[in-house]
């Protein structure tokens, strides 16, 4: 076999660009199944709480072109035990504004759309109780937190330290409820063939999907269930799990004996596929006259669904982050009456950063100490509960690197000094982190003489690229594991009939899928060397190989990503109205397997970080329960003239611990820490420090 030059670490076009650019790679409504489709459109209930009485379909069914209208009464019945929201339609009660009721499937969507009006449905309420405040009598602590971490840690004395300490911050912080809102509405097209079900999905990960269509209609096995999805319009992580829409197109489909195709609206989607949890966090810190923590209090209270415990792991980062010998961090919930969350880009991180490096800006300034300097001085020499070395760790490098690139010295400490007409001029600082897991993944490669041409190598693995630049570094990874061109490569993947793979989700994609894939082409080449002199033989080779799991150091190494995020802010005087002009961030995350995507996914994720301290809020009637800006005109997210220069950048780092490649995954890091880097860029513009995000120009009135 010969080699070529290793394409790990260039900035390779995408391989997919050229389809997605023509339009010619099909999203899951894009499908063509070869037959009429039918359309589904779904009838949501209008309260949050309470009991439907009377539900009418007769006129809806009577109108020309409806084929069916499926209600509690005649739905299909749903075995198993469904979590969430997903027994759709088997129950008369209403769990929250937005809950699918009923739901109609015509010959066009048009027509679907027009007699879901005419469904007439009457409702026993009550009111709805959406206020989540810390001084609910009916809080309560989790078993767990998600992604299995323990609700509560408590080490040493916390109250006894923060009492001794000589300066101490005492701060609470809020987050509003947010919204995932990828480009791609969440699309489930499907198909019975008998027993068999085909669906073209939006999803960041068939198999993800599989287990709970099987659960749902009670078939043998995932054998008979195929979840097709080569490209996914973005997630952000609400198309990580099942939702209503998947249950329906499968229960229409198997009504009408047709394909049939449900696309949500953008306005459904701030009910029926998830959001981020509003978050309530007290830090406390205390520290010595030179900056060092005794004690480090994080207490959440944040909310979940009355159908489904989703309990968000929002103080974990500050489990790692920071040395000090005393330390707690909890996590309470309360029961509302809103729609199930779901994760939302580094669930957890994101909001518990907010907080945590609001706190540590606060308590340079009551130290007068530089916030850089502050966060070196606390810079944990191992990881500070679980006491075991990093797997490598280089915080202190990017706050360096961070703020030489930024220009950060001879920043004046004190906040509101600095003009430039009539704008108020700060710039903030604060750290990055997440970690670096592998999940199991499995993965197969043939490879076949060809007569005209260099050997084809088939790699096989139900990976998902959900527009992370997936295609393309598998492509990179498999090219450079087998010792071959990227061209004699073909990458299949998002297809559950494929090796399992997890889903695209907590920036373990690459890790795992990658680890998979190195692994099998290593087994490859040594049967190809040994077996063949080093030939590809006439009938070909195929292996099978994978990882099982987390690696095999994660006990003994804490394995984190980390970076430092710089911004300048800048805040009119006359209006309010804040401007993020330039911005600098360093990341440390391993392995980088694309410079090109790489710099996208640290780019993408600093700005919805942005997006999240200046623009995002879903507002709830308290009264009424729903949200009442449920579209893309008054849910505001960032958007070009939002985002000014921003210098990227990352560490070169080595890390044998973590997997096969040595990378952390970045789809995720960019986010943390992003929203408190602006926050403490405008305290430091005009004194005022904002708790509850986002920065609205009106806060700087209050």
């Amino acid at each position: 076999m010969t080699t070529v030059d290793r394409v790990v670490g260039a900035g390779i076009d995408r391989i997919d660009g050229p389809a997605k650019v023509r339009g010619t790679a099909p999203y899951a409504y894009e499908h063509d199944p070869g037959e009429p489709i039918a359309h589904v459109a779904l009838v949501q209930s209008t309260v949050n709480r309470g009991r439907i009485t009377q539900l009418d379909p007769t006129r809806a069914e009577a109108m020309a072109g409806v084929l069916a209208v499926l209600t509690p009464a005649n739905a299909p019945r749903l075995s198993g035990d469904l979590a969430s929201d997903l027994p759709v339609l088997q129950s008369l009660d209403v769990h929250y504004q937005g809950q699918v009721v009923a739901v109609v499937v015509a010959e066009t969507s048009e027509v679907a759309k027009a007699a879901v009006g005419e469904v007439s449905v009457e409702y026993a309420a009550e009111p709805p109780d959406v206020r989540l405040a810390v001084d609910r009598p009916d809080l309560y602590a989790p078993e767990k937190i998600m992604a299995g971490y323990e609700t509560d840690s408590v080490i040493g004395d916390v109250d006894g330290a923060l009492a001794a300490a000589a300066v101490t911050v005492d701060a609470t912080y809020e987050t509003p409820t947010q919204h995932n809102n990828p480009i791609e509405m969440h699309t489930s097209m499907a198909r019975w063939d008998g027993d068999q079900l085909t669906m073209w999905d939006a999803n960041q990960g068939p198999h993800n999907i599989v287990n709970d269509l099987v659960a749902g209609f009670a078939l043998d096995g995932g054998h008979q269930v195929r979840i097709i999805s080569p490209y996914v319009g973005g997630a952000f992580g609400s198309k990580a799990f099942t939702h209503p829409n998947q249950m329906v197109a499968a229960m229409a489909a198997r009504v009408v004996g047709r394909t049939v195709v449900l696309e949500l609206t953008r306005q459904q989607m701030f009910s029926l596929v998830g959001h981020r949890t509003p978050t309530i966090q007290r830090v406390r810190l205390g520290a010595d006259p030179e900056g060092r923590l005794s004690a480090i209090s994080h207490e959440v209270v944040e909310h979940t669904s009355r159908v489904n415990e989703f309990a968000e792991q929002t103080a974990t980062p500050t489990r790692v982050l920071y040395a000090a010998p005393n330390r707690r961090t909890t996590h309470r919930l309360a029961r509302l009456d809103v729609p199930p969350p779901t994760i939302m880009r580094a669930p957890g991180e994101t909001p518990g950063m907010f907080a945590l490096e609001s706190a540590m800006d606060e308590l340079a300034h009551e130290l007068g100490i530089d916030p850089v300097e502050l966060r070196i001085r606390n810079e944990p020499t191992e990881d500070p509960e679980r006491h075991i070395p990093w797997s490598s760790r280089s915080l202190v490098q990017c706050l360096r690197t961070g703020a030489e690139r930024f220009g950060w010295a001879g920043r004046d400490l004190r906040p509101g000094v600095r003009t430039d007409g009539r704008w108020l001029v700060g710039t903030g600082v604060a750290a990055a982190t997440y970690p670096a897991r592998r999940r199991k993944a499995d993965c197969r490669i043939s490879v076949a003489g060809t007569p005209a041409g260099p050997a084809r190598y088939v790699v096989e693995i139900d990976g998902s690229d959900i527009g992370t630049g997936a295609w393309t570094a598998l492509t990179q990874i498999a090219a450079d594991a087998l010792g071959v061109g990227m061209g004699d490569v073909e990458l299949r993947i998002g297809d559950s009939r494929l090796p399992f793979a997890g889903g695209a989700g907590g920036s373990t994609g690459l890790a795992s899928w990658g680890s998979a894939i190195v692994l099998t082409a290593r087994e490859l080449r040594r049967r190809l060397e040994d077996e063949y002199g080093g030939q590809v033989p006439p009938d070909g080779v195929t292996v099978d190989g994978g990882v099982p799991g987390p690696s095999p150091h994660a006990q003994e190494r804490s394995m984190h990503s980390f970076g430092a995020h710089f911004v300048e802010v800048r805040v009119d005087a006359d209006t309010g109205e804040v401007r993020v002009p330039r911005a600098t961030s360093v990341y440390a995350a391993g392995t980088i397997v694309n410079a090109k995507t790489a710099r996208s996914q640290f780019l993408g994720g600093f700005c919805m970080g942005l997006s999240m301290a200046l623009h995002e809020e879903s507002v709830q009637d308290e009264v009424h329960g729903h949200y009442a800006n449920h579209d893309l005109a008054e849910y505001h997210v960032a958007t070009n003239a939002d985002i000014g220069e921003i210098d990227i950048a990352w560490l070169d780092e080595d890390d044998p611990y973590v997997n096969e490649l040595g990378l952390k995954g970045i789809g995720e890091i960019g986010i943390t820490g992003a929203a408190a880097a602006v926050a403490n860029g405008y305290w430091h513009a005009t004194c005022k420090r904002i708790r509850d995000l986002p920065i609205t120009p009106d806060k700087y009135f209050r």
